[in-house]
């Protein structure tokens, strides 16, 4: 007997070649079929009504005989277990790929199963292990019989085909209308080199107003006894922050990622930082804070998403949870920080038009940790910022978003510096004075970011009336988000109370159309400020959103 996995589905049971008839049916007595040697079509989507049809006329097809066995076949795998052990596993197909990496994905799958009907579960799942690698263009698992001196075994069959072509990469221009600004992104991708899943990349990113990145990383699947991926990369990355805080910073990082698996994820990070001004207008609290600085730290993140769509949900929920600890060594010079997030995202449906309630709650704090903490300060980079214009609903990033605001649009700010003016000629002093008045009257003020941090929206979603929408996806959508951030770093926990907090939330509602599309989700949205403090950066008008889950 045969059954096949095949690149897209599970296994299914599919008849085999005539000549090993009289052995087989002995071996798995009656949980074998053995047909005409010719393989059904519909193996991938046996689900379908067309392809049912087509079952069913095959079978009208098959002499009587033979179509007794195929229904006494599918009455013994429904009606219990039909005892059955793996006695071998064979791959073919594979030059370059080491027979190890794809032992290790599907062994201990097959080894737990000891009847056909686990058999056939856990041939399904060794085929999405096997395609999730990355590095094969087809997938697919045969079980046959084992040998006719082993009754009740099954040997497993993997036949791959490796990728034609290691090498793949791409190239996009993209838009952040929240900070009004435009990158170039492009990324090239090496697989397999070695034969143990290896990937390579490279990818860079430039930001005609913002940021600009480098980046070189390699992946393995699992390392010697690791079972879990391992991956590192090395990034140069620099960001441009004076329009909103008077700073540029330039980062070069090592990640390494310690576990990775569905639901965990630890990292390590160990980079070198440097925040300069070159307006040398910064204000009081950036200017203590530039220069060279080293961050050693690793990083927890824990998520969770039931949720039937991160692009429109309409029932289920999503946690994700992240704490960070850095100052990890004994240099004195290490930035001392422990950092944690919260996210919450519910969805309901309300039963109409097809209509969906989502809800959710995000907090963080950050706080510094070592000798005189509390009279220490948090790293700038690493507070929270609060504003832009992407999604809450299918993004788990923190608390960050707050639509009707722009990006670092709300929370602690300081007076920028005034630079008092050159004296030259009476002409020039005379000019320079009024320069010097005028600036002095509108310095501007930098965005510091705050160390606690709470926001929380309610969205409801709607189908359109006209068909073509529906048909499309396209739906609208009302909300109501508000949030606020704080600074507690600098002895400035002393003034806290939680009903002051309460009392700085800015809030804003609107409503809007959404497109949904595979790979972002785009919003025009009208947004409405409710509450916002003299130096927030909050406009009521039509706002475009682009957002990726």
């Amino acid at each position: 007997m045969a059954t096949s996995s095949g690149t897209e589905g599970g296994a299914n049971p599919k008849p085999i070649e005539e000549e090993r008839k009289d052995d087989k049916e002995k071996e798995l007595e009656d949980a074998t079929y053995n047909g005409d040697g010719e393989e059904d079509e519909d193996e991938d989507e046996i689900d379908d009504e067309d392809d049912d049809e087509e079952v069913e006329t095959e079978e009208d097809d098959l002499p009587a005989s033979e179509r007794e066995k195929l229904n006494h076949l599918v009455r013994r795998l429904t009606g219990g277990p039909v005892r059955l052990r793996v006695h071998d596993v064979i791959i073919r197909g594979n030059t370059k790929t080491k027979d190890a990496l794809i032992e290790a994905e599907v062994l201990d799958a097959f080894r737990s199963a000891s009847s056909m009907q686990e058999l056939l579960q856990a041939a399904g799942h060794a085929n999405t292990r096997l395609r999730q690698l990355d590095i094969f263009d087809s997938v697919s698992i045969t079980l046959d019989s084992g040998p006719p001196e082993l009754p009740g075994t099954a040997n497993v069959v993997i036949d791959i085909v490796e990728a034609k072509n290691p090498l793949s990469g791409d190239l996009g221009l993209y838009t952040k209308p929240e900070a009004r600004s435009w990158s170039l992104e492009g990324s090239l991708k090496l697989k397999n080199i070695f034969g143990y899943g290896d990937i390579w990349d490279a990818s860079g990113a430039y930001g005609f107003d913002q940021t600009s990145e480098i980046s070189v990383g390699m992946s393995l699947p699992r390392f010697k006894a690791i079972p879990t991926p391992l991956m590192t990369r090395v990034s140069l990355l620099s960001q441009d922050w004076l329009k909103f805080s008077s700073y540029k910073e330039r980062l070069l990082g090592l990640s390494v990622g310690l576990i990775s698996t569905r639901n965990h994820d630890l990292t390590y990070n160990l980079t070198w930082r440097n925040l300069f001004d070159p307006s040398r207008r910064s204000s009081k609290s950036i200017r203590s804070q530039l220069g060279h600085s080293l961050l050693s730290s690793i990083k927890y993140t824990y998520k969770i998403d039931r949720r039937d769509s991160q692009l429109r949900p309409t029932r289920g929920y999503a946690f994700l949870s992240t704490s960070q600890v850095g100052g990890l060594g004994p240099d004195s010079r290490l930035l001392r920080f422990f950092r944690q997030e919260f996210d919450f995202r519910g969805a309901f449906p309300l039963g109409f038009y097809n209509t969906a309630l989502n809800f959710g709650v995000s907090a963080g704090a950050i706080m510094p940790w070592g000798k005189g903490f509390l009279n220490s300060t948090t790293p700038l980079p690493e507070r929270f910022y609060m504003g832009g214009h992407s999604s809450p609903v299918c993004n788990l990033g923190g608390p960050t978003s707050l639509l009707g605001f722009k990006l670092r649009g709300l929370g602690p700010t300081d007076l920028r510096r005034v630079i008092p003016p050159k004296h030259g000629d009476d002409g020039a002093a005379t000019s320079s004075a009024t320069d010097a008045s005028e600036s002095s009257g509108s310095p501007g003020r930098d965005v510091i970011g705050g160390d606690l941090a709470v926001t929380a929206f309610a969205d409801l979603s709607f189908d359109l009336p006209l068909k073509i929408f529906r048909e499309s996806g396209v739906h609208g959508h009302v909300f109501v988000n508000a949030g606020s951030l704080v600074k507690l770093s600098d002895e400035e926990f002393k003034n806290f109370s939680f009903q002051r907090f309460l009392d700085t939330f800015r809030s804003s509602a609107g409503l809007g159309v959404i497109f949904p599309t595979r790979f972002f989700r785009m919003e025009i949205n009208y947004c409405y400020i409710l509450k916002q403090f003299k130096h927030d950066h909050g406009k009521t008008g039509i706002q475009f959103s682009f957002s990726t889950p």
